[in-house]
């Protein structure tokens, strides 16, 4: 296995924190990029070093790249919101798609030849499998999902381009927080049902249920849920998978069975120990009855599988919670002497010339060649 680091774009945010943790106990060396626009310094591991700055930044790429082996890179970095992304579309594919083409531009100038991927299951869109497989169509129903797609398909062209490998994960919903309560999720505003439903809980206030009358076991929507952990563990095997040298993969990550909003509540109720209050609500327009990714491949390639239930889940999201009441609190304005301690400052390279293929600097060239000889400012 190649020594070096492994760079993990978005390091500070809900997923890619996690990874980060995972990382550093695995024994890698990680470099973390965030611009923490989302993500909050305080949940990037210690034994991680960190870079202030936007993945998108052509300047800081070239000069992490210059001065640092970087033998992997996890792309964590971009947005999720789905009807957000449908009110803002240039901007998610600004986030999701350049930032990815940003990276790829850097890891075939430095040699850098393994990219893991987060990318969503929303690339399916509504499917009619009971359990997806990477074999099901493709046809993502937002921005969010275009973008995601976009990014992949440049991402298995640069393979047969240049030589870069990539492990793509497609997934739908993520829950849970670290074993010692330390780091979790913390969005400014909570859209995930678990989530949702704990905050009601500790509120007291009424939340709904949408719908009684799907095909499902209990009448509600049922979904597919995975741990957080889980699925960090899962990045890291697939990065391992890359640098021992195995073939590409794109991998869905599931439970293969899922969890009903029903379900959810239930046990909400059941770790908290205080009764949820709720009532069914009209069904909303597009709801499938149940959505579930197949990890059949995950297994045969990975050897993974979920370790944590729906219990774990809510019980980890809980403890984060009742531990940290403001979660992270504000994001501070400026980093204290401790924030400094683990941080890298970099020097932005001046020139990007060496991260655009020839044929881009002598468009660019013959462009400035004409401005200079006609004196066009």
């Amino acid at each position: 296995m190649e020594q070096g680091s492994i760079l993990v774009t978005g390091g500070a945010g809900y997923i890619g924190s996690h990874a980060v943790r995972q990382l550093v106990r695995a024994g890698y060396d990680v470099i973390v990029i965030d611009n923490l626009t989302t993500g909050h310094l305080n949940a990037v591991d210690k034994g991680a070093r960190f870079i202030f700055g936007d993945v998108r930044d052509l300047n800081l790429l070239d000069a992490v790249f210059r001065k640092n082996h970087i033998v992997g890179v996890m792309q964590f970095a971009g947005k999720i919101i789905v009807p957000e992304s449908v009110s803002n579309p240039l901007t998610y594919y600004d986030d999701n798609f350049t930032a990815v083409l940003s990276i790829l531009r850097a890891m075939r100038t430095y040699g850098c030849k393994n990219i893991v991927f987060s990318s969503t299951a929303a690339v399916y869109g509504t499917s009619k499998e009971p359990a997806i497989t990477e074999n099901a169509p493709l046809n993502p129903e937002s921005p969010y999902g275009f973008s995601k797609r976009a990014a992949e398909r440049l991402i298995c062209d640069c393979e047969k381009a240049y030589g870069i490998k990539h492990c793509i994960f497609r997934y739908f919903n993520v829950a849970g927080a670290s074993e010692d309560s330390s780091i979790g999720e913390a969005h400014p505003v909570e859209t995930h049902i678990i989530p949702v439903t704990i905050n009601a809980a500790i509120s007291g206030r009424e939340m709904q249920i949408f719908g009684n009358d799907y095909d499902t076991r209990d009448g509600t929507n049922l979904r597919d849920y995975i741990h957080v952990l889980d699925l960090a563990d899962a990045h890291v095997l697939g990065m391992k998978m890359l640098l021992d040298g195995k073939d590409s993969a794109i991998i869905n990550l599931g439970s293969d069975k899922g969890y009903t909003n029903l379900e959810i509540v239930n046990t909400v109720s059941e770790v908290v120990g205080i009764p949820v209050h709720w009532k069914y609500g009209p069904r909303r327009a597009g709801d499938a009855d149940s959505i579930v990714a197949s990890n059949a491949l995950a297994k045969q390639l990975l050897g993974w599988e979920p370790k944590r239930d729906l219990k774990q889940m809510i019980t980890d999201d809980y403890n984060w919670r009742n531990s940290h009441p403001s979660l992270y609190g504000r994001n501070k304005a400026t980093f204290t002497r401790e924030d400094r301690q683990n941080m890298i400052f970099v020097s932005k390279s001046q020139s990007t010339t060496a991260l655009y293929e020839d044929i881009e600097n002598k468009d660019r060239q013959h462009e400035e060649r004409l401005r200079k000889l006609n004196k066009i400012n």
